[in-house]
């Protein structure tokens, strides 16, 4: 029985995980490509042979998302997996009528063919979007296990840019680990707020062997999903962010919606932010599709380190990348924090924008006024600090939960702003935890 072709299209995730957990050593098919989107520098690279298995001696080409129907007749590929996440309904349904006009089917692997069992207890942190807030009550729970006295170990989604070989299975505990790994400014954005809480958290590429050396050292994993991804792993409790400030999202992305109604719990975040009609809309959806879930409502109040560099300043306000690219977010904690605190006036950086900065804006007309931080690699990096360092203004406000000034050579007068999440009411973390008995 000849193997049936298959292509898997990706964004170096999803792609690359449900390829290790389902399709490697399956000799009921061969997949001859993957594609690439929402990430750059992603095509003309390859899956290495390293990783791929002993099926695919010469590793696996990927390719740009945008030669898809080319690459269905060229290939002979008989099926499609979609694999990437944080997309419109309509979107995935587009593509499926584009491979279905082709003649073959479009597929989606749901969480028993792709989720991977634990040995130890797992809490899952998900969301419905990009930048609704899981990085903050991957924190919070991150504290309140550890208070208990249990060792957690965190395990964040994929965001492998550089060497896939070099990144099968990182571990970072220190800032020392994220230079030596090479990180590029959106992993370091997830990866240093638990290494400053003193945690541990790993990444990389192949998530089997991942979580047997997280394992080791932990009494509790933590799953600190990425854009709207479900869970790599089975969990024992599920909380899923929903965002108030783009109600009804929950409703019409995929994979959002399922991450939604796979929750034990759904946290409100950003309930001091956001209209009252707006929170009733989230609870209200949330409640028609998940009855069962716990709504935890929190507040996500900023911490602005000097106030003085926004007061009555001309500011550039650079926020989280993949927030007000593929997120869609109009604005974020930067913009809060400039308004609050009496910014005169909030400047845009796009006449100043260079290179892949240019390009990202050109890509993602609607960012606005508002600069995404973007590093996507020391290239890009570099663009990144040109841009800010062009832009006439008094200062800038970063709103990323990273220390940009550390990692870029500013030559204006920065100030962070951060937060952590705030829970309100009754119904909190800690009760959910301790009902599925992991507190």
């Amino acid at each position: 029985m000849s193997r049936k072709n298959v292509l898997i299209m990706g964004a170096a995730g999803r792609d690359f995980h449900n390829f290790n957990v389902y399709f490697r050593d399956n000799e009921d098919y061969n997949v001859v490509a993957f594609t690439a989107t929402q990430i750059p520098n992603i095509d003309g690279r390859i899956y290495p042979s390293q990783l791929a298995g002993k099926l695919y001696p010469d590793g696996i080409k990927i390719y740009e998302e945008s030669e898809l129907e080319n690459l269905i007749k060229k290939l002979n590929v008989h099926e499609v997996i979609f694999s990437y996440s944080d997309v419109p309904f309509n979107y995935v349904m587009t593509k499926a009528s584009i491979v279905n006009a082709a003649g073959i089917s479009f597929r989606l692997l749901g969480g028993e063919e792709t989720m991977l069992k634990s040995s130890k207890p797992v809490v899952s942190v998900l969301a419905v979007r990009t930048g609704c807030g899981k990085s903050q009550t991957s924190r919070k729970i991150v504290r309140l296990l550890r208070e208990a006295g249990k060792k957690v170990v965190a395990i964040r989604h994929p965001m492998p840019y550089g060497d896939l070989v070099k990144q099968k299975v990182q571990r970072f505990a220190s800032l020392e680990d994220l230079k030596s790994h090479n990180c590029t400014i959106e992993e370091i954005e997830e990866y240093e707020p638990h290494i400053a809480l003193g945690g541990i958290i790993y990444a990389g590429v192949d998530y089997e062997a991942i979580l047997r050396e997280a394992e080791k050292e932990a009494d509790v994993i933590l799953w600190d999903g990425g854009n709207n991804d479900m869970s790599f792993y089975k969990a024992d409790v599920t909380f899923t962010v929903v965002d108030p400030h783009r109600p009804g999202h929950e409703l019409s992305y995929y994979p959002g919606n399922t991450t939604l109604r796979q929750a034990d719990a759904v946290v409100v975040n950003k309930i001091d932010s956001a209209s009252f009609e707006d929170i009733l809309t989230v609870i209200n959806n949330a409640k028609a599709v998940n009855p069962k879930a716990t709504i935890i409502e929190a507040a996500s109040p900023l911490v602005v380190d000097k106030p003085e560099v926004i007061k009555g300043k001309r500011v550039l306000v650079v926020e989280d990348g993949p927030t007000l690219t593929h997120g869609e977010m109009k604005y974020g904690a930067g913009t809060v924090a400039a308004q609050k605190l009496g910014a005169v006036e909030i400047i845009d950086p796009r006449e100043y924008a260079v290179k892949s900065i240019k390009d990202t804006f050109k890509k993602y007309p609607d960012i606005g006024i508002l600069l995404p931080a973007m590093g996507y690699g020391e290239k890009q990096m570099k663009d990144l600090e040109e841009t800010i360092n062009k832009v006439e203004c008094d200062s800038v406000v970063i709103g990323t939960p990273i220390d940009l000034g550390r990692l870029l050579k500013i030559n204006k007068p920065t100030t962070r702003v951060m937060y952590e999440l705030q829970e309100i009411g009754q119904n909190n973390l800690a009760a959910v935890l301790k009902e599925k008995g992991i507190l």
